[in-house]
């Protein structure tokens, strides 16, 4: 989620842990024809396959993955507060149709840890996007489609606006999420600023300790309200909650939206890189945008606020009485984005 984003709204070698499997299919090139998505109802994967590790960077990187071992790659990311099983439907549809599907867990979540105590828990948008590029090297893949939501979204945003040869394409819920910070100085309208209360909680110690003791309310609260009318129930919000165990997430989120507002600092290091981000830098990537029409933080006018950002071949929609988490909510319309975008 962006608040920037959002004011518009108001002014106008892995080692593997067995589970049950998804379907895997043999396939050196997707099939774009007759991409069949299963009915609503219908829908009910609980599980992924074969969760796999491999250091990457400063990380051993917890992932999925699904589909032929030669077929072109799609990376799928998670935002914030979610964790893989936003793909747990999406994936076997695109492992169906040819592609390798890789699904990591960032950061702080699930089985993703610090290869070092002594590491800075850093949550800043430059160093998530570097954790997947360092995942791709060890993974080596060369390019991929890069599709996500969330805190996701700004990551494949990242990657497709400074290192465009490791992006083949991109699929991006919300736009165009690169965070500004001296944009996010400026308040908001009061509607926009309630929307995020969260954030201006995490900044205080009080924030801190609340998400320490309450994460999974927390959570569940932030999906009733930002997902009006996807209806889980507690054995979907269960599998994604153990996600949240991780004894890095409370640092790791609460550094990040103290880092998005001015209030914590990032590694110096990337300093170079943030720079170049907060310039805006367009988008030339063949792209899909999706909005959720329910989503609090959709800004208004299907695509038209952040469309100027995406220079390159571009299609946008927005999708009626969805919320948030898009991709569990519309898997079908997500996986088809993805399908489409390859082939533009």
């Amino acid at each position: 989620m962006d608040r920037r984003t959002f004011s518009r709204f108001l002014t106008v070698g892995a080692v593997g842990i067995s589970l049950p499997a998804l379907p895997v299919t043999s396939a050196s090139a997707p099939d774009r024809e007759g991409l069949t998505m299963p009915p609503a109802g219908r829908r009910g994967n609980t599980s992924f396959g074969r969760l796999r590790q491999v250091d990457a960077g400063v990380l051993n990187i917890g992932y999925a993955e699904a589909g032929p071992a030669d077929g072109p790659v799609v990376v799928l990311l998670h935002g914030w507060p979610y964790d893989i099983h936003s793909y747990v439907d999406v994936t076997p549809l695109l492992a169906a149709k040819g592609y390798r599907v890789i699904v990591p867990y960032l950061r702080g979540h699930g089985t993703t840890r610090f290869l070092s105590s002594k590491t800075f828990r850093n949550a800043q948008q430059s160093v998530v996007a570097l954790d997947i590029i360092a995942l791709m090297d060890a993974l080596k893949i060369e390019k991929a489609v890069l599709a996500g939501f969330d805190w996701g979204a700004r990551t494949a945003d990242i990657i497709a606006a400074l290192w465009p040869a490791r992006c083949k394409a991109l699929v991006s819920v919300t736009g165009y999420l690169i965070t500004n910070r001296e944009r996010n100085k400026t308040p908001l309208a009061p509607e926009a600023e309630w929307t995020w209360w969260y954030q201006y909680y995490f900044a205080t110690e009080r924030g801190r300790l609340g998400l320490e003791r309450y994460k999974h309310a927390f959570a569940k609260l932030i999906w009733k309200n930002v997902s009006p009318t996807w209806h889980f129930d507690d054995a979907t919000f269960e599998r994604t909650a153990t996600a949240f165990d991780n004894p890095d997430w409370v640092p790791i989120v609460i550094h990040n939206y103290r880092w998005r507002l001015g209030l914590a600092g990032g590694d110096p290091q990337f300093d170079q890189l943030e720079k170049q981000l907060a310039q805006g830098p367009a988008i030339s990537l063949p792209t899909i945008t999706l909005d959720g029409e329910l989503d609090p933080f959709t800004p208004p006018g299907d695509g038209a606020s952040y469309r100027s950002r995406f220079t390159g071949p571009y299609a946008h929609r927005t999708l009626k009485g969805i919320g948030h988490n898009l991709p569990q909510e519309a898997p079908e319309a997500f996986a088809e984005a993805v399908v489409e975008v390859d082939s533009f």
